[in-house]
């Protein structure tokens, strides 16, 4: 591959090392590639409101497609340009046909405004669900309510089931009504519109700064990752990367712990 003219990188498991910051050679080599003109762009699974304290340690970046291609959310001026949601009937036919599979399951979604960080609680959830992450901020309510706004995702969870058996199960039955995909391993499923991946939103971004695939490199580690790997020029798992990841990808480097990112990138930069 040819110098990319467009970078995407996945940020927990991926840009982030296991203390949960951007390493000093990621910061370093992402910083060098932007002074020379190439762009750099998030694609995570993360709202957008999880989004800052990440490029508080990346002073160059900006953009970040979030919630699996669902927000293209500004960092600088913290703004959503644009999103793609769930409307109620759609959120209404994914619990009910999520509850004759898994009935013990919690669910929960993802709501978002003009802007990220603003007062509202854009997290919502019922009593039932368990958080995958304790630091996860969210307001608890009925599920009438939780389905009666457009959300840019649902979460499903049942921390006694792994997240692949959960897919596995659910895609037959739910498969034409959402994208199904997960960035945590234990008993979490993450449900957007159909179509909507990290690769749809990857393109966009691309097709603004006119970047053909052919010229993207992304980085990633968990299935949520998988369309963004296949439709870029260069796909490159993580060495800590899932299975799933590693047979689609054009290459495997380090792990994020490892300076896996800045490996591949300091080819050029």
């Amino acid at each position: 591959m040819q110098a990319p003219r467009l970078v995407a990188t996945d940020v927990d498991g991926t840009l982030l090392g296991p203390d949960d910051h951007v390493p000093a050679r990621a910061v370093a080599v992402i910083e060098r590639l932007v002074a020379a003109g190439v762009g750099f762009v998030l694609v995570t699974g993360r709202p957008p409101r999880w989004i800052p304290p990440v490029l508080a340690e990346l002073p160059v970046g900006r953009l970040a497609v979030c919630a699996n291609g669902g927000v293209l959310y500004d960092a600088v001026d913290d703004r959503i340009l644009w999103s793609r949601t769930l409307d109620p009937d759609a959120l209404d036919a994914l619990a009910t046909a999520v509850a004759g599979v898994f009935p013990e399951s919690g669910l929960a979604v993802e709501r978002v405004g003009e802007r990220a960080l603003d007062d509202a609680v854009p997290f919502i959830a019922e009593p039932a669900y368990q958080h995958a992450w304790p630091e996860a901020d969210n307001a608890v309510t009925t599920r009438d309510e939780l389905l009666d706004r457009p959300a840019v995702k649902m979460l499903v969870r049942n921390p006694g089931l792994s997240s692949d058996a959960m897919v596995a199960a659910l895609t037959p039955v739910v498969g034409h009504l959402a994208d199904l995909t997960f960035s945590h391993p234990r008993g979490l499923v993450e449900m957007s519109p159909p179509g909507v991946t990290k690769a749809t939103g990857l393109a966009e971004v691309a097709r603004r700064a006119g970047v053909e695939p052919c010229d993207v490199i992304a980085f990633g580690d968990m299935p949520n990752d998988l369309e963004m790997l296949r439709w870029v020029g260069h796909g490159v798992a993580m060495g800590n990367a899932h299975p799933a990841l590693i047979e689609v990808a054009d290459e495997v480097t380090a792990a994020n712990g490892e300076d896996g990112l800045a490996l591949v990138l300091e080819r050029w930069f």
